[in-house]
Protein backbone atom coordinates (compact mmCIF):
# COMPACT_ATOMS: atom_id res chain seq x y z
CA UNK A 1 0.00 0.00 0.00
CA UNK A 2 1.57 2.84 -1.43
CA UNK A 3 -1.11 5.78 -1.61
CA UNK A 4 -2.81 5.98 1.53
CA UNK A 5 -4.92 9.08 3.14
CA UNK A 6 -6.52 9.87 6.24
CA UNK A 7 -9.70 11.00 7.38
CA UNK A 8 -9.11 13.26 10.42
CA UNK A 9 -5.61 13.76 9.63
CA UNK A 10 -5.81 16.76 12.50
CA UNK A 11 -7.12 14.47 15.42
CA UNK A 12 -5.07 13.04 18.28
CA UNK A 13 -4.41 9.34 15.74
CA UNK A 14 -4.94 10.81 12.31
CA UNK A 15 -1.71 13.41 12.56
CA UNK A 16 0.59 10.85 14.47
CA UNK A 17 -0.38 8.22 11.55
CA UNK A 18 0.68 10.93 9.21
CA UNK A 19 3.81 11.20 10.95
CA UNK A 20 5.14 8.03 10.89
CA UNK A 21 3.77 7.46 7.25
CA UNK A 22 5.68 10.56 6.21
CA UNK A 23 8.68 9.54 7.59
CA UNK A 24 8.43 6.40 6.02
CA UNK A 25 8.05 8.47 2.89
CA UNK A 26 4.83 6.59 2.32
CA UNK A 27 2.61 8.69 0.44
CA UNK A 28 -0.52 9.69 2.52
CA UNK A 29 -2.70 12.62 2.63
CA UNK A 30 -4.93 14.07 5.23
CA UNK A 31 -8.47 15.19 4.35
CA UNK A 32 -10.28 17.43 6.19
CA UNK A 33 -12.76 20.17 5.81
CA UNK A 34 -10.26 22.86 5.44
CA UNK A 35 -7.61 20.09 3.46
CA UNK A 36 -6.95 21.25 -0.35
CA UNK A 37 -9.28 18.69 -1.75
CA UNK A 38 -11.87 19.03 1.09
CA UNK A 39 -13.66 15.89 3.01
CA UNK A 40 -17.09 16.73 4.60
CA UNK A 41 -18.58 14.31 6.51
CA UNK A 42 -21.86 15.85 6.18
CA UNK A 43 -21.24 16.85 2.62
CA UNK A 44 -21.51 13.06 0.45
CA UNK A 45 -20.45 15.09 -2.58
CA UNK A 46 -17.22 15.82 -1.14
CA UNK A 47 -16.50 12.23 -0.41
CA UNK A 48 -15.23 10.45 -3.80
CA UNK A 49 -12.81 13.47 -4.61
CA UNK A 50 -11.10 13.23 -1.43
CA UNK A 51 -10.59 9.42 -1.50
CA UNK A 52 -9.82 9.23 -5.08
CA UNK A 53 -6.42 7.29 -5.95
CA UNK A 54 -5.75 6.05 -2.44
CA UNK A 55 -4.72 2.69 -2.10
CA UNK A 56 -5.74 2.70 1.50
CA UNK A 57 -7.96 4.87 3.73
CA UNK A 58 -7.57 5.35 7.56
CA UNK A 59 -11.29 6.38 8.98
CA UNK A 60 -11.47 8.61 12.19
CA UNK A 61 -14.63 9.95 13.17
CA UNK A 62 -15.52 12.86 15.09
CA UNK A 63 -16.61 13.01 17.74
CA UNK A 64 -17.44 9.42 18.03
CA UNK A 65 -19.04 6.36 16.26
CA UNK A 66 -21.58 6.36 18.93
CA UNK A 67 -23.64 9.12 17.90
CA UNK A 68 -26.77 9.36 16.09
CA UNK A 69 -25.68 9.54 11.63
CA UNK A 70 -22.18 7.81 12.36
CA UNK A 71 -23.42 4.51 10.74
CA UNK A 72 -25.33 5.74 8.00
CA UNK A 73 -21.98 8.09 7.16
CA UNK A 74 -19.31 5.26 7.35
CA UNK A 75 -21.53 2.73 5.55
CA UNK A 76 -21.85 5.72 2.96
CA UNK A 77 -17.68 6.53 2.77
CA UNK A 78 -17.23 3.01 2.94
CA UNK A 79 -19.22 2.25 -0.14
CA UNK A 80 -17.75 5.54 -2.21
CA UNK A 81 -14.04 4.47 -1.13
CA UNK A 82 -14.71 1.16 -2.94
CA UNK A 83 -16.25 2.43 -5.95
CA UNK A 84 -13.37 4.97 -6.37
CA UNK A 85 -10.52 1.62 -5.92
CA UNK A 86 -9.66 1.83 -2.29
CA UNK A 87 -8.60 -1.86 -1.44
CA UNK A 88 -8.11 -1.57 2.25
CA UNK A 89 -10.01 0.17 5.15
CA UNK A 90 -8.85 0.75 8.51
CA UNK A 91 -11.48 2.01 11.00
CA UNK A 92 -10.93 3.75 14.79
CA UNK A 93 -13.62 2.72 16.60
CA UNK A 94 -14.19 2.37 20.55
CA UNK A 95 -13.83 -0.40 22.54
CA UNK A 96 -17.03 -1.14 24.72
CA UNK A 97 -19.14 0.70 22.63
CA UNK A 98 -22.45 -1.28 21.32
CA UNK A 99 -23.56 1.80 19.00
CA UNK A 100 -20.17 2.04 17.67
CA UNK A 101 -20.10 -1.98 16.61
CA UNK A 102 -23.41 -0.92 14.33
CA UNK A 103 -20.88 1.93 12.99
CA UNK A 104 -18.56 -1.02 11.99
CA UNK A 105 -20.47 -3.33 10.09
CA UNK A 106 -20.38 -0.39 6.89
CA UNK A 107 -16.64 -0.93 6.58
CA UNK A 108 -17.51 -4.88 7.20
CA UNK A 109 -19.48 -5.33 4.77
CA UNK A 110 -17.99 -2.80 2.56
CA UNK A 111 -16.18 -5.51 0.06
CA UNK A 112 -12.94 -4.02 1.14
CA UNK A 113 -9.80 -5.64 2.99
CA UNK A 114 -11.05 -4.11 6.37
CA UNK A 115 -9.99 -4.09 10.25
CA UNK A 116 -11.09 -2.38 12.81
CA UNK A 117 -9.09 -0.80 15.46
CA UNK A 118 -11.50 -0.50 19.13
CA UNK A 119 -9.79 2.06 21.48
CA UNK A 120 -9.76 2.45 25.08
CA UNK A 121 -10.03 5.94 26.78
CA UNK A 122 -6.93 7.60 25.38
CA UNK A 123 -4.33 8.92 27.75
CA UNK A 124 -4.00 12.10 25.45
CA UNK A 125 -7.59 12.91 26.00
CA UNK A 126 -6.13 14.61 29.53
CA UNK A 127 -3.90 16.79 27.46
CA UNK A 128 -5.47 17.59 24.43
CA UNK A 129 -9.06 18.26 23.37
CA UNK A 130 -12.31 18.95 25.41
CA UNK A 131 -10.13 18.23 29.18
CA UNK A 132 -6.60 19.61 28.44
CA UNK A 133 -8.15 23.13 29.73
CA UNK A 134 -9.69 22.13 32.95
CA UNK A 135 -6.58 19.28 33.78
CA UNK A 136 -4.42 22.18 33.31
CA UNK A 137 -6.65 24.17 35.89
CA UNK A 138 -5.78 21.77 38.34
CA UNK A 139 -9.25 20.00 38.45
CA UNK A 140 -10.37 16.52 36.33
CA UNK A 141 -14.13 16.44 37.26
CA UNK A 142 -15.97 13.42 35.15
CA UNK A 143 -18.83 10.98 36.12
CA UNK A 144 -16.76 8.23 36.95
CA UNK A 145 -16.90 7.47 40.15
CA UNK A 146 -14.18 5.10 41.49
CA UNK A 147 -14.02 2.74 38.35
CA UNK A 148 -10.81 1.82 36.13
CA UNK A 149 -9.70 2.14 32.92
CA UNK A 150 -6.58 0.79 31.52
CA UNK A 151 -5.64 4.16 29.76
CA UNK A 152 -4.45 3.86 25.74
CA UNK A 153 -1.70 5.64 24.48
CA UNK A 154 -2.56 7.27 21.35
CA UNK A 155 1.06 6.88 19.84
CA UNK A 156 0.64 3.22 20.42
CA UNK A 157 -2.87 3.33 18.50
CA UNK A 158 -0.33 4.99 15.66
CA UNK A 159 1.51 2.21 15.58
CA UNK A 160 -1.14 0.09 15.18
CA UNK A 161 -2.97 1.72 12.56
CA UNK A 162 0.21 2.08 10.43
CA UNK A 163 1.36 -1.21 10.70
CA UNK A 164 -2.59 -2.70 9.56
CA UNK A 165 -2.58 -0.15 7.23
CA UNK A 166 0.64 -0.89 5.52
CA UNK A 167 1.05 -4.87 6.18
CA UNK A 168 -1.04 -7.62 5.13
CA UNK A 169 -2.64 -10.91 7.31
CA UNK A 170 -4.92 -8.01 9.32
CA UNK A 171 -8.00 -8.37 6.90
CA UNK A 172 -11.10 -9.25 8.95
CA UNK A 173 -9.91 -8.65 12.33
CA UNK A 174 -10.94 -6.32 14.86
CA UNK A 175 -8.25 -5.63 17.23
CA UNK A 176 -9.49 -4.32 21.10
CA UNK A 177 -6.24 -1.76 22.12
CA UNK A 178 -5.58 -0.85 25.77
CA UNK A 179 -2.78 0.51 28.22
CA UNK A 180 -0.99 -1.96 29.89
CA UNK A 181 -2.69 -1.46 33.59
CA UNK A 182 -5.87 -0.55 34.73
CA UNK A 183 -6.13 3.47 36.84
CA UNK A 184 -9.12 5.04 38.39
CA UNK A 185 -9.30 8.43 37.73
CA UNK A 186 -7.87 9.69 41.37
CA UNK A 187 -5.01 7.49 40.21
CA UNK A 188 -4.69 9.90 37.08
CA UNK A 189 -4.51 12.62 39.16
CA UNK A 190 -2.37 11.65 41.16
CA UNK A 191 0.44 10.43 38.11
CA UNK A 192 -0.21 14.19 36.80
CA UNK A 193 -0.02 15.44 39.81
CA UNK A 194 3.44 13.49 40.57
CA UNK A 195 4.24 14.36 37.04
CA UNK A 196 3.38 18.52 36.68
CA UNK A 197 4.91 18.71 40.57
CA UNK A 198 1.47 20.22 41.78
CA UNK A 199 -2.21 19.15 43.01
CA UNK A 200 -4.68 18.07 40.37
CA UNK A 201 -7.88 17.03 41.96
CA UNK A 202 -10.44 14.40 40.62
CA UNK A 203 -13.98 15.40 41.35
CA UNK A 204 -16.19 12.80 40.95
CA UNK A 205 -19.45 14.67 39.37
CA UNK A 206 -22.80 13.65 38.74
CA UNK A 207 -23.58 13.35 34.48
CA UNK A 208 -25.74 16.58 34.54
CA UNK A 209 -22.54 18.59 36.40
CA UNK A 210 -20.54 17.00 33.48
CA UNK A 211 -22.85 18.03 30.55
CA UNK A 212 -23.23 21.84 31.96
CA UNK A 213 -19.29 22.04 32.41
CA UNK A 214 -19.39 21.20 28.58
CA UNK A 215 -21.42 23.53 27.63
CA UNK A 216 -19.92 25.70 29.79
CA UNK A 217 -16.26 25.33 27.55
CA UNK A 218 -18.75 26.24 24.42
CA UNK A 219 -19.98 22.24 23.51
CA UNK A 220 -22.67 22.48 22.08
CA UNK A 221 -26.03 21.26 24.30
CA UNK A 222 -26.57 18.27 21.93
CA UNK A 223 -23.23 16.70 21.90
CA UNK A 224 -22.25 17.51 25.61
CA UNK A 225 -25.47 15.56 26.27
CA UNK A 226 -24.48 12.45 23.79
CA UNK A 227 -20.74 12.77 24.85
CA UNK A 228 -21.42 12.92 28.48
CA UNK A 229 -23.94 10.06 28.11
CA UNK A 230 -20.99 8.18 26.19
CA UNK A 231 -18.05 8.41 28.95
CA UNK A 232 -21.02 7.34 31.59
CA UNK A 233 -21.23 3.98 29.82
CA UNK A 234 -17.21 3.22 28.89
CA UNK A 235 -16.39 4.30 32.38
CA UNK A 236 -18.75 2.11 34.49
CA UNK A 237 -16.41 -0.77 34.42
CA UNK A 238 -16.88 -2.79 31.89
CA UNK A 239 -13.71 -1.96 30.10
CA UNK A 240 -11.82 -2.62 33.37
CA UNK A 241 -9.17 -5.40 32.03
CA UNK A 242 -6.41 -4.34 30.23
CA UNK A 243 -5.67 -7.07 26.61
CA UNK A 244 -2.12 -7.28 25.54
CA UNK A 245 -3.11 -6.61 21.81
CA UNK A 246 0.01 -3.89 21.50
CA UNK A 247 2.37 -5.91 22.63
CA UNK A 248 1.14 -9.07 20.61
CA UNK A 249 0.76 -7.03 17.47
CA UNK A 250 4.29 -4.21 18.17
CA UNK A 251 5.91 -6.71 19.97
CA UNK A 252 6.64 -4.25 22.61
CA UNK A 253 4.78 -3.10 25.63
CA UNK A 254 1.80 -0.58 25.65
CA UNK A 255 3.16 2.38 26.66
CA UNK A 256 2.49 3.45 30.34
CA UNK A 257 0.48 6.25 31.87
CA UNK A 258 3.45 7.16 33.69
CA UNK A 259 5.88 8.14 30.83
CA UNK A 260 2.66 9.93 29.31
CA UNK A 261 2.40 11.81 32.28
CA UNK A 262 5.95 12.91 32.46
CA UNK A 263 6.18 13.70 28.85
CA UNK A 264 3.02 15.28 28.76
CA UNK A 265 3.10 17.52 32.18
CA UNK A 266 6.55 17.62 33.39
CA UNK A 267 7.29 21.23 34.30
Amino acid sequence: MRNLTVIGGNGKTGRRVIQRLTARAIGVRSVSRTSPVPFDWATPATWAPAVRGSDALYLTYHPDLAFPGAAEAIRGVADVAVAEGVRRLVLLSGRGEEEAVVSEQGVIESGAEWTVVRGSWFNQNFSEGALAEPVLAGVIALPAGDQVEPFLDAEDIADVVVKVLTEDGHHGRAYDLTGPRPLSIADVAAEISQAAGREIRYIPVSPEEYSATLIGYGMPKEEAVLLTALFTKILDGRNARPTTTVQDLLGRPARDFTTFAREAFSS
